[in-house]
C-alpha cells in the first residue's frame, strides 16, 4: 500500500514529505513509509498506531471477517452482479465500532436508558421486553451498521482488515518477507550489545510516570532490530489512554523500540478522555 502511496508521489514529483502522519492503520503506514524510503521522511507522526498488531486485535477482527464471510450473499467475494452482503458488514462494523470506542464513553452518552417509545404506545403500561434494539446502545450499534453497509465495500473491509493484522515490523517477520537480510553483519549488527542503542534508551524516558524497561525483553529487542531503518527520523508516537484497539502499552513499545535503535529524536505523549481508539477523530 505505501509504495503506491510513493508511485503516486513519485508521478507528482514529491521528492520528500515534510511528514508522514497518520492515524490507526494510518499511522502503520506512516512507519512503513519512513521505513521504506528513510531519505525521504522528514518526520513520522504515528497516532494511535503500532508497529504490530496484538492477539486481541487480531482476534476482533477475525471475529468482524467471520461474520462477513458466513452471509451467503458474500458468495465467496464474487458478489458485485448480485445482492451485497448486507447483513455481514453490518454485524462487522458492529464489532468494530465496540472496540473503537470505550466502556466509560458508553456509560456517560447512553447509560443504561432505553430507547423512547413509540407514540402509539401507552407510557403507563409495563415496557416490554423485546429481542431487538431495546437500550439506547443497541440502537446505536444497529445505526452504525446500518450506516457502514451504504458506505463500504465487503471485500475491501477483508483485505484491510487482513493487511492490518499482517503488519509486523520485528526483524524476523521482515525477513521472512525478505524484506531484511537474514544475517547481518558490520559492528551495528547486535542491536543488545550496541552501546550507542542502549545509551539513547537509558538517557531518554516517556514520562515520569512511564520510564522504559531497564531489560528490555526479546520481543522488544526483535522491534528495536526492526526498526533500525527509522533511527535517524525524528518521530512523534501519540496514544490514548482509554484505547483498547491499539493499548497504550503498545505506543510505549513502539517509542522504547525505536530508542533501543538509536533514535533519540523521539516524542512520546499519551491523551486521556474515555473517546477510545476513536480519540484522534
Amino acid at each position: 500500500m505505501v509504495r503506491a502511496q510513493y508511485c503516486l508521489l513519485d508521478h507528482l514529483e514529491v521528492k520528500k514529505l515534510y511528514a508522514s502522519v497518520g492515524c490507526s492503520m494510518g499511522a502503520m503506514q506512516s512507519l512503513a513509509a519512513g521505513w521504506l524510503h528513510p531519505e525521504r521522511v522528514g518526520k513520522i507522526v504515528s497516532i494511535s498506531g503500532t508497529a504490530r498488531s496484538s492477539p486481541s486485535a487480531v482476534a476482533m477482527r477475525y471475529a468482524q471477517r467471520s461474520v462477513l464471510m458466513a452471509d451467503p450473499n458474500w458468495n465467496k467475494g464474487f458478489y458485485y452482479d448480485s445482492l451485497p452482503p448486507h447483513t455481514g458488514m453490518k454485524l462487522a462494523r458492529q464489532i468494530a465500532t465496540i472496540t473503537y470506542r470505550s466502556g466509560p464513553e458508553w456509560d456517560l452518552r447512553f447509560g443504561r436508558q432505553f430507547r423512547p417509545r413509540p407514540e402509539s404506545e401507552d407510557p403507563s403500561t409495563t415496557r416490554i421486553p423485546a429481542l431487538c434494539p431495546d437500550f439506547l446502545i443497541e440502537t446505536y450499534l444497529d445505526h452504525q451498521g446500518e450506516q457502514f453497509c451504504l458506505k463500504y465495500d465487503a471485500n475491501s473491509l477483508i483485505y484491510i482488515s487482513k493487511a492490518m493484522d499482517l503488519f509486523d515490523m520485528t526483524l524476523p517477520a521482515l525477513q521472512e518477507l525478505r524484506l531484511a537480510p537474514t544475517v547481518s553483519t558490520g559492528p551495528s549488527a547486535d542491536y543488545n550489545s550496541s552501546s550507542h542503542s542502549l545509551h539513547a534508551f537509558h538517557k531518554t524516558s516517556h514520562s515520569k510516570s512511564h520510564p522504559p524497561p531497564l531489560n528490555p525483553p526479546p520481543h522488544l529487542s526483535d522491534l528495536a532490530k526492526g526498526l533500525r531503518p527509522l533511527s535517524q527520523i525524528p518521530t512523534l508516537v501519540l496514544g490514548v489512554q482509554s484505547d483498547i484497539l491499539f493499548t497504550v502499552e503498545q505506543q510505549r513499545e513502539v517509542a522504547d523500540a525505536l530508542r533501543i535503535a538509536g533514535n533519540d529524536r523521539v516524542s512520546y505523549y499519551e491523551l486521556g478522555g474515555v473517546w477510545g481508539h476513536d480519540t484522534f477523530l
